[in-house]
């Protein structure tokens, strides 16, 4: 069967397999037992508890990808999203080589995030690619990324529309920690993605007022600084949500990017 949101051909059936797995989530995977790829999912500043990771593993499973919303915020609930503050890669790290061993894997996983969760799949990469003790995720794709580490954010203190900025970032603050510490994740540094050795996807809304469409260019600049080339999907006319058309297009080429990169060999 083919849906609207698919690049492939599957034989998934709906609703797709869903399966409760402690200490990691819930995975959406397609129906069956046959070997497929699997893709960690990372939620952006709206939280663990929103839904949107959740409606975005779904999709994948009904494209023939399993995949696991990560919930990483710190504290959080229905009603409020929780922090971005202090946040342990090393546990995410932990997380993708759990789904890496699971029973259907091909052996080969990725990671999705948009926005901060984004932010958080480019840095998980870059660190695990530089620790010689660590798989790096076999495939990263990304939508509306920034290009450098940013402060925390804490939702508590979201009253105003659109991102606090630059400018609200207390330093002091960190988004992320990488095996206890966060000096190697300081806010404003440039995220150095050209480290990563894996295949990369990055879209963008050209009209995105909350994270620049600059941004992805300059990574994929970066990127390619590396001797690799980003895939580039970029929206001339979205913003940092896109429409439901822009959505549509933008799930069938990253459904299509994990397919072709964590295949079985």
């Amino acid at each position: 069967m083919q849906t609207g949101h698919c690049a492939m051909d599957t034989t998934t059936t709906l609703p797709a397999m869903i399966e409760d797995i402690p200490g990691l989530g819930r995975l959406y995977a397609p129906a069956g037992n046959a070997t497929v790829p699997h893709v960690l999912v990372l939620h952006g500043s709206e939280g663990a508890w929103s839904g949107f990771a959740h409606l975005q593993a779904a999709i994948f499973a009904a494209c023939g990808i399993a995949a696991l919303p990560f919930g990483y915020s710190v504290g959080g609930n229905l009603w409020n999203a929780g922090q971005i503050e202090n946040v342990p890669l090393e546990r995410t790290a932990s997380a993708l080589e759990a789904l890496r061993s699971r029973p259907r894997s091909t052996g080969k996983v990725g990671v999705y995030g948009v926005s901060r969760g984004a932010e958080h799949a480019l840095l998980l990469a870059v660190m695990m690619a530089t620790d010689i003790t660590l798989h790096a995720p076999d495939a990263i794709a990304v939508h509306a990324p920034p290009d450098v580490i940013c402060g925390a954010f804490d939702a508590r203190e979201w009253r105003d529309p659109g991102d606090p900025g630059w400018q609200a970032w207390d330093p002091a603050r960190r988004a992320w920690t990488w095996k206890g510490s966060s000096e190697a994740l300081l806010p404003t540094q440039p995220i150095e993605i050209e480290r990563y050795p894996g295949a990369l996807l990055i879209s963008a809304g050209e009209k995105d007022t909350t994270w620049s469409s600059v941004m992805s260019k300059r990574l994929a600049d970066r990127f390619a600084a590396g001797g690799r080339t980003a895939e580039q999907l970029l929206f001339p006319e979205e913003g940092h949500v896109l429409s439901a058309k822009a959505t549509m297009l933008r799930d069938k080429h990253v459904s299509a990017f994990f397919a072709q990169h964590l295949a079985k060999q």
